[in-house]
């Protein structure tokens, strides 16, 4: 099974493609592909959500791109992204059964968390990567903070990130940065373009 740390290597972005169709979707991920932003997740929330992810793993496929599934909090969504190809899951919060069977179809799963508790458990769980969430309420000092207790947990921002404040994070320790609505705002293309190549 691949690991978060080859996944994220070399990548200080990901993208976060919610609630689109499957053509816009498909759009925004080679738009993220060409800035150089390697990896893309699709959140399944709902089931009419499950073939955007399936148009964005074929997608990935031809340009040799995993592509994540995300805000994964059931078994049934486990399952729905290993049957469309998903390389990965991503989660809100920390559930045990959904991370072990994420593993168990060899998709690395990086969990929710919002707290020192939450990171603590995440960890006792074999899990060296989170998705902080929501990082803007939490901010960068936040982050800052859970450096000193856990040094060998790397945080991925979720939730209110964009090329403006991308770069404040990254500062305060994070490893990835994760933007949406930054990919369909012409203001910040240009910018989010430096961001990834500097």
């Amino acid at each position: 099974m691949v690991t978060f740390d080859e996944l994220f290597d070399g990548q200080r972005f990901m993208a976060i493609l919610r609630g689109m169709a499957p053509a816009e979707a498909v759009t925004l991920a080679t738009r993220a592909w060409d800035l150089g932003i390697g990896l893309v997740e699709v959140p399944i929330q709902t089931p009419d959500a499950v073939p955007s992810l399936e148009a964005v793993v074929a997608a990935g496929r031809e340009r040799g791109r995993g592509v994540g599934s995300g805000t994964v909090v059931t078994l049934e969504q486990v399952e729905a992204s290993a049957s469309a190809g998903a390389a990965f899951t991503v989660a809100p919060g920390t559930d045990g059964s959904v991370l072990d069977a994420s593993r168990r179809r060899e998709m690395p799963h990086l969990p929710g968390v919002a707290t020192a508790t939450e990171v603590q458990r995440a960890q006792a769980l074999g899990v060296g990567w989170v998705k902080a969430f929501p990082a803007a309420t939490l901010g960068a000092s936040w982050f800052r903070t859970m450096r000193g207790p856990f040094p060998g947990i790397r945080f991925v921002a979720t939730g209110g990130m964009d090329a403006h404040n991308a770069d404040e994070f990254l500062a305060a320790g994070v490893s990835v940065v994760a933007v949406g609505s930054a990919l369909s705002d012409p203001r910040q293309i240009d910018l989010l373009a430096q961001r990834v190549s500097s």
